[in-house]
């Protein structure tokens, strides 16, 4: 079938990296109409071999050099599902080749290389598009939308634990905070100014990183100021059985609460506010209610939204790379604090 404009030609992308989120952008990339996938990129031999008889016959090429799938003729986009600390190389690499590319979060571990990518990418007019799949999810949408009926925001609270998985190359802040804090800037239309972290190491204390001299963190509890005088308050840990995923925005009318654990109604007003008798204050209103979300894949919507940016050649308005370039430096102010032994730390515009 010729290409039309309902009908535009599949969209050619190379994938870098098939490991733990890697395997989700592989399924959505098989199943898109709009994307042809011309080859999977990966380090590890018996993944390699894996991925071999998982796409025999598809006409995906499954290879173990970067350099030589980002070179296949035709293509015009790269997404980069690799560790953190290899983004800058892969990145840079596929913008010189003047493709575009969608790159897990973090962007990089440093703001300085961030910046520099977002400069090339805008040198070579090419798009680069963050993977911070929360800003996608029809609950963080909606929730969106819900927080402005319900009155001034006043603080925040989020917690994200598990049991693992525990890295090697970060420690749970770089891990797990960004989720969480682009949720609150999303939600609040602003940025931290200021914030402060400490944390715990007892899994890897022995091993050292520029981001974590004292060791890998298991525990970090966050704080972050906004100009609006709004704070919030995270607490990460892969290192507790208790699996949560749950943030709120307490407002002087309402709290709005997303908890990911709650399958039938992840998202929640909790209604209540006072009223006031000279020094008496009495709870009244009362009551708690489901916000409906529609019920669809947040990397699918990621896959669409790239897929649309390149087609257009236009920066993503909900995650581009300055907003992935913003979020590191947020990251990059709780690390110092964290050495610093808890201090404030005020966040390089």
């Amino acid at each position: 079938m010729p290409s039309t404009a309902a009908n535009p030609e599949p969209i050619d992308l190379v994938l870098l990296g098939a490991g733990r989120w890697g395997t989700h952008l592989l399924r959505n990339f098989l199943n898109h109409p709009q994307i042809r996938l011309r080859a999977v990129v990966e380090a590890s031999e018996s993944r390699l071999a894996a991925l071999a008889d998982q796409l025999h016959g598809t006409g995906v090429k499954v290879i173990s050099d970067w350099q030589a799938a980002m070179a296949l003729e035709g293509v015009v986009g790269c997404a980069i599902a690799t560790p953190a600390a290899t983004h800058y190389k892969l990145i840079e690499a596929a913008l010189e080749h003047n493709l575009h590319v969608l790159a897990e979060k973090p962007l990089t571990l440093d703001i300085a290389s961030s910046k520099a990518l977002c400069t090339l990418a805008a040198q070579q007019n090419r798009q680069l598009v963050i993977d911070h799949t929360y800003l996608f999810h029809s609950v963080v949408t909606t929730g969106k939308t819900a927080l402005k009926n319900l009155g001034t925001p006043r603080y925040g609270y989020a917690t994200r634990t598990h049991l693992g998985p525990v890295r090697q190359d970060v420690d749970t802040l770089w891990d797990l905070a960004i989720h969480d804090i682009s949720i609150f800037n999303y939600w609040l239309g602003e940025r931290p100014i200021k914030v402060q972290a400490q944390g715990s190491s007892w899994l890897q204390p022995q091993i050292n990183t520029p981001l974590s001299p004292n060791g890998l963190a298991d525990q970090v509890w966050c704080r972050l100021q906004y100009p609006s005088g709004f704070e919030a308050t995270i607490h990460l840990c892969w290192a507790n059985p208790d699996k949560q995923r749950r943030l709120a925005v307490v407002c002087d009318q309402a709290t709005l609460i997303f908890d990911e654990m709650n399958k039938a109604a992840p998202l929640i007003q909790q209604n209540g506010s006072f009223t006031q008798n000279n020094n008496q204050f009495t709870p009244q209103n009362l009551s708690t209610q489901p916000v409906e979300s529609p019920a669809t894949e947040p990397l699918r919507k990621v896959c669409d939204h790239f897929v649309t940016c390149i087609q257009q050649n236009q920066p993503s308005a909900i995650s581009s790379a300055e907003i992935g370039t913003q979020l590191v430096s947020v990251l990059a102010a709780l690390s110092d604090s964290m050495k610093q032994n808890g201090e404030w730390i005020s966040v390089v515009a």
